[in-house]
């Protein structure tokens, strides 16, 4: 007995359809109140940040962080597709993988994380 998982994430939005819509477009999530997505089994962390940390923008309660294959590849295409990637040297270490960072339609940060070999 216990969690094996998250379930969902929930979130506001002012356009969800719209919202959605970019998450499946640019992303491959299947997003929306009828949708389901269904995700490759890996790791997953789960990790309450101090108040005061500067790892993500002070006005954002959380940042979503997505496991990726094709770091390189997809920022590319998100790149093409007129999406601003934030890469960073210092993100990337042999024992967690490589991390880029976009932003959704409405803001919130969203985390690229393809992790090591």
């Amino acid at each position: 007995m216990g969690v094996t998982g998250i379930g969902g994430l929930f979130f506001r939005s002012n356009d969800p359809d719209a919202r959605a819509a970019w998450y499946r477009e640019h992303l491959g999530i299947e997003a929306g109140q009828d949708k389901i997505w269904q995700q490759e089994a890996g790791m997953t962390v789960f990790a309450p940040f101090p108040a005061d940390s500067d790892y993500f923008a002070a006005d954002q309660a959380f940042m979503l962080n997505v496991r990726v294959t094709e770091l390189d590849a997809l920022a590319a295409k998100l790149e093409a597709a007129g999406i601003a990637v934030e890469r960073r040297p210092e993100w990337n270490t042999d024992d967690y993988g490589s991390f880029a960072r976009i932003h959704d339609p409405e803001g919130l940060a969203i985390e690229l994380w393809e992790p090591p070999a």
